[in-house]
């Protein structure tokens, strides 16, 4: 018997570009056929006309894998000129749409379904082939074009070898004593050729072939040598002919040829070629992707393929207010004005008619203005979460780059943009960036950041009304803002937004205690929640308020960050206890670590060290105690902390935006308590007080330079700033001057220094009390205080402080400790 084993492959490629801008890839998809075998009988007619079969069932099979090819690669076409179409008509502008995004998700799933198609249908042609018989091979362009790069450069070599080694001809060197002894001594030489300045071809008489090296291109036989120069060869061949006695006009003819291969021109600039082939390469690979970043850029960035041509395009990001922002208005507390001025934009633009029928204009941008933190850059996000227009947002060091002209280049690709959407906002962050004063103390030439701004400057105040584009801007430095930048028509509206206040603090404190799970409310009486839901809500927000005003009564001064960090690590802290619940004296222990740094456990004090520490804080409490004007004391501790404190006292300072004198002294006369405490009840004294020395002239230096609170030097001020620039030259005041301010602020500490003096001098009974109560205990709170001095002899000037802090236990939410009666619930 006959066994024949028939075996096909078929092998079908088709390209398609994606419509990822980073990596064009093709595919291509072969198809397996499973082994099989025939077996004949051994007849000659049967056994060809089975032959015929099959290959007539291998024609047929053959014809139906073209004809699904041919199929694939119609659909894989279609659905490429559609993503280039697609890519095309949205070139500059944002890769993050939900029209966009429809697109790619559609056009995915119906490559999918290609392919799933395609191997169903190998399936059924093929019953005895497996799945993974039906391959798809992905082919990388950046793959082929390295392998291209080194299969050149190796060709080049190759080449150069090659036509280095064909130079030679096979030709035998001679030395040149060589050559004047057997050939021109002997006068077969009839004419020489140096060849670029190094190589002597010389040819000979016709009887001369079996003396030859070599044979020229004309048939004549020659021989060659190199030289060192050309000088050192002209004169060897004249002093040889000088001494044959040959006549000037029967010497050898001398030919000069300068010639060579394409390789001599090509391998010169070969290494400039790849240097900039090299850094180019690096270059893409170092730039972001053509999108333009994360979020989804408005017109690309400068990465992946032209992205280098792409450089100019701007950086901004476009926010789907439905997927990318979850920040709404409600969810931003504390500066209510700004919120109230940032939402009249936004209905500015949702609904111009109603204020254009007025005669109104729309204004063309605001600046929003303040200390770090204070959420200039959260109601941005607020803004692009309920704005309902295209929201653009990019910061101002994105253009900044070390290319001239690109920042101008982005700036006017991104108010493009804009219009092109509009109506539509654009929030610029960090505008001090690109913002700054022009010509303000600069050195000469040419300033990028100045064309950058001229063009911010242009854009803005070349709007045309009917545009409904709105520029946002923020910074913590407006007063070094050039003021072309800041007039009306550019920024009409500037909007401040300072540190709240104590209401503002309670209000931003409730936003983030709603999201973490609170003992307060979970004291509350569950059953009360099935018999009454109405109250037990009552009751959670009662909870939840005066939690939220006892924590920013403890919180003067603290931004909308700060708050938010203290709630953030307030939660942590109870997670790292394995508490069920974040309770008071957590976010209490949040509050110290942000004001006076982590507490060090394992830095532990000498008792000599401690002591002396104890004392220290002692005076400082004392002091504040029995000084009117002098902030409410909290808590004070002598365990160490942050960098180098190794104890502290925690003051309530009011919420006010006017200090007197008498503020001013009585708190030199608290901060100075420490050293005169030392002095007191020590031999000597330590450097503990070196930051009381730095705040002390501080504020001795304020008041005089600044507040006129000096007779001698009068209601001047005398501190001028830098203006900005970063440096001051030269005081604007007489040397004479100088040292009066010298010595008024001199006179000021001296004054607090006996004052302190002698308050702890009459004090020193309690102060030696509460030195060893501190030294036993290394906390004492506001209670522990009253409890050994008795109450303060003056009323607080502290409303919130009188609010939610006095006739309470100062910090009724600390760790239980044996004894301790647990607290009532809130009611």
């Amino acid at each position: 018997m006959l066994n024949s084993a028939i075996s096909l492959r078929l092998l079908s490629r088709s390209s398609i570009s994606r419509y990822t801008r980073t990596k064009p890839v093709s595919y291509a998809f072969s198809h397996l056929f499973a082994q099989r075998s025939f077996s004949t009988i051994p007849r000659h007619s049967f056994h060809q006309s089975r032959i015929n079969f099959n290959k007539q069932q291998q024609n047929k099979e053959e014809d139906d894998l073209e004809k699904t090819r041919k199929e694939y690669e119609a659909k894989l076409n279609k659905n490429s000129q559609k993503n280039e179409e697609t890519k095309e008509n949205q070139d500059g502008k944002s890769s993050s749409t939900d029209e966009e995004a429809k697109e790619k998700s559609k056009d995915k799933d119906e490559e999918e379904q290609i392919r799933e198609e395609l191997k169903r249908k190998f399936m059924e042609k093929h019953p005895g082939a497996e799945p993974k018989d039906f391959k798809i091979y992905k082919i990388e362009w950046k793959q082929i074009a390295n392998v291209m790069f080194l299969t050149t450069t190796s060709l080049l070599l190759w080449l150069y070898i090659i036509s280095s080694m064909k130079d030679e001809r096979g030709q035998q060197e001679l030395s040149m004593q060589s050559f004047i002894t057997n050939y021109l001594e002997k006068g077969l030489v009839t004419k020489m050729t140096v060849i670029n300045k190094y190589v002597v071809e010389a040819s000979l008489i016709p009887g001369a072939v079996s003396s030859a090296t070599f044979t020229k291109s004309d048939g004549s036989p020659a021989v060659s040598f190199t030289i060192g120069s050309i000088e050192y060869f002209e004169d060897e061949l004249n002093r040889v002919q000088d001494r044959l006695d040959i006549p000037i006009g029967e010497r050898i003819p001398v030919v000069y040829e300068e010639k060579g291969s394409w390789m001599t021109y090509i391998l010169p600039i070969l290494p400039t070629v790849l240097l900039i082939g090299g850094l180019y390469y690096l270059t893409m690979r170092r730039m972001p992707g053509a999108g333009g970043g994360g979020g989804g850029g408005a017109g690309g960035g400068a990465g992946g393929p032209g992205g280098l041509f792409k450089i100019g395009k701007s950086k901004a990001k476009l926010f789907n207010q439905e997927t990318d922002v979850k920040i709404k208005f409600k969810d931003v507390a504390g500066c209510d004005e700004s919120k109230e001025e940032i939402m009249e934009f936004v209905k500015f633009l949702q609904d111009p008619k109603k204020y254009e029928k007025l005669g109104a204009k729309i204004p063309r941008g605001a600046i929003l203005s303040g200390p770090p933190g204070t959420g200039k850059t959260l109601l941005a996000k607020a803004t692009a979460g309920e704005a309902g227009v295209p929201f653009l947002s990019v910061s101002g060091s994105e253009f900044v780059e070390m290319f001239v002209g690109v920042g101008a280049s982005r700036v006017r690709d991104l108010f493009k943009t804009a219009r092109d959407m509009a109506p539509a906002i654009i929030f610029v962050d960090e505008i001090d960036a690109i913002g700054k004063e022009r010509g303000n103390g600069r050195m000469g030439g040419n300033d990028e950041r100045e064309n950058t701004l001229n063009q911010l400057l242009v854009e803005m105040d070349g709007f045309d009304t009917t545009d409904h584009v709105v520029v946002l801007a923020g910074t913590n430095r407006p007063d070094i803002l050039d003021k072309a930048l800041l007039r009306p028509g550019r920024f009409d509206r500037h909007i401040s937004i300072d540190v709240p206040d104590v209401e503002g603090r309670k209000e931003i404190f409730k936003v983030h205690l709603n999201k973490l799970k609170l003992q307060v409310v979970e004291e509350i009486d569950i059953k009360q929640k099935e018999v009454d839901f109405a109250k037990f809500q009552q009751l959670k927000s009662n909870a939840l308020e005066q939690l939220a005003g006892r924590l920013a009564a403890l919180t003067p001064g603290f931004a909308g960050a700060d708050i938010a960090n203290c709630a953030n690590e307030g939660a942590l802290i109870a997670a790292r206890e394995n508490a069920t619940a974040v309770d008071v004296h957590h976010f209490e222990q949040a509050i110290e670590r942000v004001v006076a740094g982590l507490e060090k456990k394992s830095r532990i004090l000498a008792p000599d060290e401690k002591k002396t520490v104890a004392y220290h804080e002692a005076g400082h409490a004392i002091c504040g105690w029995f000084l009117e004007y002098a902030d409410p004391l909290v808590k004070v501790s002598i365990i160490p902390r942050g960098q180098g404190a190794l104890g502290y006292a925690q003051y309530l300072p009011k919420d006010q935006y006017l200090t007197s004198e008498e503020q001013f002294k009585h708190r030199m006369i608290m901060t100075l308590g420490g050293r005169v405490s030392e002095e007191l009840h020590f031999d000597t004294v330590t450097s503990g007080a070196s930051d009381d020395f730095k705040k002390i002239t501080q504020m001795a230096q304020q008041m005089i330079l600044n507040l006129g609170m000096s007779d001698k030097l009068g209601q001047i001020c005398y501190d001028t700033g830098d203006n900005g620039n970063g440096f001051k030259v030269h005081n604007n005041y007489s040397e004479e001057t100088a040292r009066l301010i010298d010595e008024e602020v001199k006179r000021l500490i001296d004054e607090a220094y006996v004052a302190c003096h002698k308050l702890l001098k009459e004090k020193i009974d309690l102060v030696d009390q509460v030195a060893e109560e501190l030294f036993k205990k290394e906390v004492l709170t506001r209670e522990d205080m009253i409890r050994i001095c008795g109450k303060r002899p003056f009323l607080e000037r502290n409303d919130a402080f009188d609010k939610y802090i006095q006739g309470q236990d100062a910090f009724k939410g600390r760790p239980k400790e044996p004894g301790d009666v647990p607290p009532a619930a809130p009611a």
